[in-house]
């Protein structure tokens, strides 16, 4: 029979008198509170992890932290969030905070529950990757939490960005695709909602940044712009769309390398073959793209990077090391592979 004890749960005077210091000291080392010597750090963890102490979350909580950090996402099926998510924990793994994420779908009230849902729960700050809910509540929010906010460009004094060059991007896929002979080039974009009061979405600054350059190359009369979702079956709806018309583009690009993929379902579907019949170009240039049956030309804007600096960004004014917001921007590259080819002649 096991001692009755067994089950008792460790608590914070146990690491004091295990450590030989006061409950206060401990304290400060789970507060990570300035002042606290390296010697005394380690010397508090040490009885911790010796006791498998771990600190109770509504009591740290009481004590104004809880260290858990509250990612956004949409869905767990598109691999850029892979990317992304993994280099927050690459950032917080050597430390005390816990990553807590929530799969909130495409509707803005279900993600705006998910965002009051994290904010009740005490966590410690929110990082909302390319975020559905209204504008204006998410800034509500980050008056009162730390946020940052992956992917929207719009600036803001409460909260800190982080953001790749979408218009930049967009041009480097219409420089190469034009450069291989392409004229007709579609772009298959996110919709989007006016009522979220979001003015620079990821995917309004890509597709001004294709309007562009397609208006550069003298192809703005045959540019095409089809609203989609970023998911496998909003590419492959839309692909189905562009390439069964009469007069299909020789070339698409998706935002997202997830529609990218349905767009590729969609050309098998219907015959076509890639690059032979049309040429295929994604966003994001996850690990599936290199993979060797698809070889997808993509736009790499730093999944990894962007993470592991939102979280850096954070912790930052978590600890109060910063208050001031800041905008960091990834500079995009386009990695070809074999899905982009010269077009068959008209």
């Amino acid at each position: 029979m096991e001692p009755a004890n067994r089950s008792k749960r460790v608590t914070i005077t146990d690491v004091a008198q295990h450590a030989g210091v006061s409950t206060a000291a401990v304290s400060k080392v789970l507060r990570n509170a300035y002042g606290v010597s390296a010697a005394m750090q380690e010397r508090v963890r040490a009885a911790m992890a010796e006791l498998d102490y771990r600190p109770h979350a509504a009591a740290r909580g009481m004590r104004g932290r809880t260290y858990t950090i509250g990612v956004l996402l949409d869905n767990l099926r598109n691999t850029f969030f892979a990317d992304i998510i993994d280099g927050i924990q690459e950032q917080l793994r050597d430390g005390d905070y816990t990553l807590m994420i929530g799969a909130a779908g495409f509707g803005a009230e279900a993600q705006g529950r998910t965002v009051r849902a994290m904010v009740d729960r005490q966590m410690d700050g929110l990082i909302l990757i390319a975020p559905g809910t209204s504008r204006t509540e998410v800034l509500a929010t980050a008056e009162t939490t730390p946020t940052v906010i992956i992917g929207h460009h719009d600036a803001s004094a409460v909260h800190d960005s982080v953001v790749d060059a979408d218009d930049l991007g967009a041009g480097l896929v219409v420089d190469h695709l034009v450069s291989l002979g392409h004229r007709r080039i579609a772009l298959l974009a996110a919709p989007g909602t006016r009522a979220s009061r979001w003015k620079r979405t990821p995917e309004i600054v890509l597709t001004g940044g294709y309007w562009e350059a397609m208006e550069r190359h003298g192809l703005a009369d045959r540019a095409e712009v089809v609203p989609t979702d970023y998911s496998d079956e909003g590419g492959y709806r839309a692909g189905l769309q562009l390439l069964g018309g009469p007069r299909p583009p020789t070339a698409v690009m998706a935002g997202a390398d997830v529609a990218a993929l349905g767009v590729y379902r969609a050309a098998h579907e219907l015959g076509l073959d890639i690059p032979g019949d049309v040429s295929l170009v994604g966003y994001n240039n996850t690990a599936v793209a290199a993979l060797a049956p698809v070889q997808l030309t993509s736009v790499d804007q730093a999944g990894h990077t962007m993470g592991s600096t939102a979280a850096r960004m954070l912790l930052e004014r978590v600890e109060g090391h910063r208050t001031r917001a800041m905008q960091t921007s990834m500079t995009p590259r386009l990695v070809v592979r074999r899905s982009t080819g010269a077009p068959k002649a008209d």
